[in-house]
């Protein structure tokens, strides 16, 4: 039975904690492996996915920051992070079948490729799932930008932020009862709320460039191929809000 998909391109952005499972640091086996068999269902009924992983669960430069480190040398190492993590994907993917390519926005060509965005598109659309590590490759840009960006830049059709909780809320769900889901949401909603879906930056730049932004719960399985489908989860942040 052939599936009905309803994008052609998509970018996830998944944070460096969602890696660590219930860990305190660093990466869970089992849910990296659990994450690369979805992303690898979705590329195999016809999405083209690209990702983007932060670096929280090893580095996080803001942080380090704030205990007295320099903030440029804080984001570098954060930047380095993700490309742990990209590669540790990477790994994932291909012991689970699939095919990745890992492309770092600052040059580490030892180890994975130069972003280069004709040749991510390239790598996209003969079937491989590409791994954009690095961030923007610049300090005081957080991976959300870098999602952003990239989902511009390959021309998805859809960036969505793969979560802890299962969409956007008035208020912090675990600590507030009565909080409510947002179903939609417009992007100045978001940016005058002060609802921290993503930084400011990232939210601007998918506005400008009318990028649709769904945010859903990563911790139910075969929510993403769901999506893929057309179902409405999670929260979506678009123009019409």
């Amino acid at each position: 039975m052939t599936r009905s998909i309803a994008y052609r391109r998509i970018l996830l952005k998944l944070s460096g904690e969602a890696l660590m499972g219930e860990a305190d640091y660093g990466i869970d086996p089992k849910v990296i492996q659990r994450l690369a068999r979805e992303i690898i269902e979705v590329q195999k009924a016809g999405v083209q996915v690209g990702v983007v992983i932060g670096g929280g669960n090893i580095f996080r430069g803001e942080g380090l920051a704030a205990a007295g480190m320099d903030r440029v040398t804080g984001d570098h190492m954060g930047m380095l992070a993700t490309v742990m993590n990209a590669l540790a994907m990477q790994d994932a993917i291909e012991k689970a079948g699939g095919f990745a390519r890992t492309m770092s926005a600052i040059k580490i060509n030892e180890v994975c490729e130069d972003f280069i965005r004709r040749r991510a598109v390239r790598h996209l659309e003969k079937g491989r799932i590409v791994l954009f590590a690095a961030g923007t490759g610049n300090p005081f840009f957080t991976t959300d930008s870098a999602a952003a960006l990239r989902a511009v830049e390959v021309g998805a059709d859809l960036l969505l932020k793969a979560t802890k909780v299962d969409g956007v809320y008035t208020a912090d769900p675990a600590k507030d009862p009565t909080a409510k889901r947002y179903d939609h949401l417009s992007y100045e909603e978001v940016i005058h709320r002060d609802l921290r879906v993503m930084d400011t930056s990232a939210i601007a730049l998918c506005r400008d460039h009318r990028m649709p932004l769904r945010i859903y719960d990563m911790g139910v399985a075969g929510n993403l191929m769901r999506i893929m489908e057309g179902a409405q989860i999670g929260t979506l942040v678009n123009t019409e809000g």
